[in-house]
């Protein structure tokens, strides 16, 4: 397959999970492909194992964007496809929210998503395509999960409203909100092992396909929105849930 060939593709948070994967299969569609992240280490290896072209680029950090914006176009011209996936998610129940915590996922999950697309557009091609990843989350209502599910409805409402501006360009805005995924993620919120299984087989029993997704499953979607294959769909959200969204309450 080589539906992205001659495209330029730039994945934030592309050294792990969904966006590795995605990665992965937008550069086996052909394009070329320019992974993003904050570990310096972390994106050299995984840009090794891909064989795509690693950036260091916190997305806090908006100097940090501007700097990487004129890298790339420096190196490889404008681009074609932006995945703007780089998230966090801090799991923190209504009455104990933390400044900090407020502050970090408004910081990644809004506000980094946001000013990622401001400061690439001048780089993207008319014709291009912007997909965010979001979540299942900015809808369902799931505890612990009160600030996190916002600043996911936050980048859904902001991907609406800039399909409508960009759509002059022929840009095309959409949404992907992933169900449960099997990534590091959850790791990295610092819940105990007996936490995460927990949450783990609770969020599974409530998927009526009784399973986690995979990365892949997330990356076939976004390599498909990215194509010319999605041509006539902008300001969409697409949910890849197992059905968590349609039937929440589903085989309690």
């Amino acid at each position: 397959m080589s539906t992205l060939k001659g495209k330029v593709a730039v994945v934030t948070g592309g050294n792990s999970g969904i966006g590795y994967s995605t990665a992965k299969k937008l550069k086996a569609e052909g394009a070329t492909v320019v992974i993003t992240g904050r570990s310096q280490e972390r994106i050299n290896s995984a840009a090794a194992e891909l064989g795509v072209k690693g950036i260091v680029a916190d997305v806090m950090n908006l100097p940090a964007i501007d700097t990487a914006v004129d890298q790339i176009k420096n190196e490889f011209g404008n681009i074609d496809i932006l995945f703007v996936n780089a998230g966090v998610f801090i799991p923190m129940p209504v009455g104990q929210n933390t400044e900090e915590g407020f502050d970090t996922l408004t910081d990644i999950n809004f506000k980094g998503a946001v000013f990622t697309i401001e400061k690439f557009l001048p780089i993207l091609n008319d014709g291009g395509s912007i997909i965010n990843l979001s979540s299942v989350n900015a809808y369902t209502g799931m505890p612990n999960t009160s600030i996190y599910g916002a600043t996911k409805a936050a980048l859904n409402s902001y991907t609406r409203a800039a399909a409508t501006e960009l759509a002059p360009r022929k840009i095309r805005v959409n949404v992907v909100n992933p169900g449960p995924v099997a990534t590091p993620i959850f790791s990295k919120t610092g819940m105990s092992e007996e936490q995460l299984k927990g949450m783990g087989e609770m969020m599974q029993n409530r998927i009526p396909l009784k399973r986690y997704g995979k990365p892949e499953e997330i990356a076939e979607m976004v390599a498909f929105l990215a194509s010319d294959k999605a041509s006539f769909i902008t300001g969409a959200e697409y949910n890849v849930d197992g059905g968590l969204n349609v039937n929440p309450v589903f085989a309690q």
